[in-house]
């Protein structure tokens, strides 16, 4: 039986004879060096997420409307950042391939294109967003009964979209390096300062005014603000593979943007069509009320549980995936690739039993709505599983990524997301009649799918050919 275990998560499993190009380390190195690089990423996607549940438990004190009020800024807000996290897609690529020839110079460049690149298109996007809110949460299908709110919490997280955008280019280098901790350090200190300047400005403690949802928006302003000082910090180390002290030049010249462009280009077009998608899902599902709408947040919130693991994993994936290309070792790729998305199905299938058992008390922490209690714990059952599908499909996505191969992410991206998860949600939930319940069958259809041709893709290997 153990040696039958071990078969199951030997490496040597994951290939073919053909695909071996050189000497295959053991399981044990394999697996050590994946999760030396993957846990500080699950680690801070899971903090992160938490943080954010705290955020909604905090705000839902005041009501079901605060909570309407904060959730229906999150589309418009990551449309609005779609091209900052287009572009940390190419410079994660761009900065792995670079570690693995061992090219500091070129890989420092790529950092100071990336952060001016940021810098940049944050500045505009956030002058954008507060300027046109209004319309904005309009179009996102806010309800007059929270407008002010959202109202208040959008234009100080517009504020915020520049902090946010260099913290998030300057990590995305420093994971295509291979070091995760930075990030995950970062986002440590950004979400204490969150939570407790939230507890202080949302019922305002220690004589500061009672804010409500907009002290929630300040507190994020906080905590973005300290992410991205301690985020530039960490480039003064003089040693590390990644320095502003290392010279390097900062003009944007042909032989550093034109590989961003390679991958960020596509990817910017995968960012479109997954916001778009989003948005789309978010607004037919605020259609159905104030309480499922409610409902919807507070089951989004469980579901990113679930999620951070997934991107987790995939982060390291696509680091290692990029550092092994550019080593010229697409079989050390391979085994990573796998490697992640075994230890994702484990961690997968716990996250199942916690979502049936216990859907009812995690509902409960946000809610003690009864209607909220009763509907989220059916959605509960559909989240445990679309867990698999979800964390599987990050990974291998992840991959894909990492490999520079985001022209067929973004395509299954533009099918699934945009065309049939919007598309499904409103047959399911209006004609039909299942409400929220076909929404999030909508959406396990949506992962699964995605699960399905990305696997495919990563299984045929033509992505450890691409050249950057």
């Amino acid at each position: 039986m153990l040696k039958q275990i071990s078969n199951i998560f030997s490496v040597k499993s994951m290939l073919k004879q053909d695909q071996i190009v050189g000497p295959i380390p053991q399981s044990k190195t394999i697996y050590k060096n994946f999760i030396q690089v993957a846990w500080p990423s699950a680690l801070e996607a899971l903090l992160v997420a938490l943080v954010s549940s705290v955020d909604t438990i905090m705000v839902g004190n005041l009501g079901d409307g605060a909570i309407a009020a904060v959730g229906i800024t999150n589309q418009p807000k990551f449309i609005l950042l779609s091209m900052v996290f287009s572009l940390n897609v190419g410079i994660t690529a761009i900065v792995a391939r670079r570690k693995g020839q061992n090219d500091q110079e070129g890989a420092n460049h790529t950092l100071r294109v990336g952060i001016i690149l940021s810098a940049c298109i944050s500045f505009v996007m956030s002058l954008l967003g507060y300027l046109f809110a209004k319309p904005i949460l309009e179009f996102a299908g806010a309800e007059a009964s929270y407008m002010a709110d959202a109202m208040d919490y959008y234009r100080v997280i517009m504020v915020s979209i520049f902090f946010t955008a260099l913290n998030l280019t300057i990590n995305a280098a420093q994971r295509g390096s291979g070091k995760t901790q930075i990030s995950m350090r970062t986002n440590i200190v950004a979400n204490v300062v969150n939570i407790i300047f939230n507890y202080i400005l949302i019922n305002g403690k220690f004589d500061f005014p009672r804010l409500g949802v907009k002290g929630a928006a300040i507190a994020t302003l906080l905590g973005t603000i300290a992410a991205c000082l301690i985020s530039i910090f960490t480039l003064f180390n003089k040693e590390a593979f990644l320095s502003l002290r290392y010279k390097a030049s900062w003009k944007i010249t042909n032989t550093i943007i034109n590989p961003i462009i390679k991958v960020s280009g596509s990817a910017f077009v995968e960012q479109v069509f997954m916001r778009i998608g989003f948005m789309a899902y978010a607004v037919i599902v605020a259609r159905l009320g104030k309480t499922p709408y409610a409902t919807h947040l507070i089951c989004m919130n469980i579901l990113n549980l679930s999620y951070c693991f997934g991107d987790g994993f995939g982060v390291a994936a696509s680091s290692l995936v990029g550092q092994n290309l550019g080593a010229n070792r697409p079989d050390l790729s391979i085994i990573y690739g796998k490697t992640g998305q075994r230890l994702a199905f484990i961690v997968s299938t716990i996250l199942f039993t916690i979502f049936i058992f216990g859907r009812t008390f995690l509902v409960s922490l946000y809610s003690s709505t009864p209607e909220v209690i009763a509907l989220g714990s059916t959605i509960l059952i559909i989240i445990a599983f679309t867990t698999h599908f979800q964390t599987s499909q990050v990974i291998f996505s992840g991959c894909l990524r990492g490999a520079g191969d985001t022209v067929f992410v973004a395509i299954i991206s533009l099918i699934s997301i945009t065309i049939i998860r919007p598309i499904l949600t409103w047959v399911l939930a209006f004609p039909m009649g299942m409400g929220l319940q076909g929404a999030w069958i909508a959406l396990l259809i949506d992962q699964s799918f995605r699960f399905t041709f990305n696997f495919i893709r990563f299984s045929r290997g033509k992505w450890t050919k691409i050249t950057l």
